[in-house]
């Protein structure tokens, strides 16, 4: 049960869609789904649906709508394909930190607008490279945010990258959940250990676990290091930090 709706913001207008419940009554608690480096595509739709059907209203943007409408990667193309890849590795370049939170606020502008959406906090959940984008908003705006997760993330503490949203830390007010690939190359042990360090010493509420066996990408269902297994782990965790976090809440007001 989705649908399509545009959303205005700072550099040009967010292309998106809303996803609820089969028979949904009345706003739900909401969560940003933000996709990895291959943008909109089924099996992100598949995984917004899903998590729609435990109760929430999903609103998943095209990261990219700089530059493109809707789905990036052609239907007989896979987002790794040396003639699609770099495209995306270009389009990406312009999600630079600054981008991100005034897309951060669009977004947040969006739920507001759309009736779909309930009053009150939200989550945010992202994969590859927006794991860390999930981690900068709640960063950004520690009112909204209730839960940030991110799975299989990239990039999440670089040494010497000053725009990493390992320094931002400290304003987190969320519950953050990170589940990692324990052979992901984006994401060497020292980078998970340097973010772990920040959000324990900034006193955030976070919970780490390695996916053993899984390599990057693991929850992508068209991605050749997709992991079944991983995979169902990544959605039972995410459920449950949800519903902690904004089903909870939204039952004791």
């Amino acid at each position: 049960m989705s649908r399509a709706i545009e959303i205005p913001a700072a550099d040009g207008t967010i292309d998106a869609h809303v996803f609820t419940p089969e028979n949904a009554e009345g706003p739900l608690p909401a969560v940003v789904l933000l996709t990895d480096i291959g943008g909109l595509r089924p099996c992100y739709h598949e995984k917004a649906q899903r998590i729609a059907d435990n109760g929430y209203a999903v609103l998943m943007p095209n990261v990219y709508y700089r530059d493109a409408v809707g789905t990036i990667v052609p239907a007989d193309k896979s987002f790794r394909d040396p003639d699609v890849r770099p495209t995306l590795i270009e389009y990406a370049t312009r999600l630079t930190p600054q981008a991100q939170v005034r897309d951060c606020a669009a977004l947040l502008s969006g739920i507001d607008n759309e009736a779909e959406f309930a009053n009150g906090k939200i989550g945010v959940v992202g994969y590859c490279m927006t794991g860390a984008f999930a981690l900068r908003m709640a960063a950004e705006y520690p009112d909204r945010v209730a839960a940030a997760a991110g799975f299989h993330s990239a990039k999440l503490a670089e040494e010497g990258d000053e725009g990493s949203p390992v320094h931002l830390v400290k304003s987190i007010e969320a519950r953050v959940y990170f589940g990692h690939a324990d052979q992901d190359e984006l994401l060497p042990p020292e980078q998970i250990a340097h973010m772990d360090e920040a959000l324990a010493a900034a006193g955030v509420h976070f919970t780490t676990e390695l996916y053993k066996g899984a390599a990057h990408g693991f929850t992508a269902k068209d991605a050749p290091s997709y992991d079944a297994t991983a995979d169902a782990l990544h959605h039972k965790r995410l459920a449950t930090l949800l519903e902690e976090t904004l089903l909870e809440e939204t039952l004791s007001r």
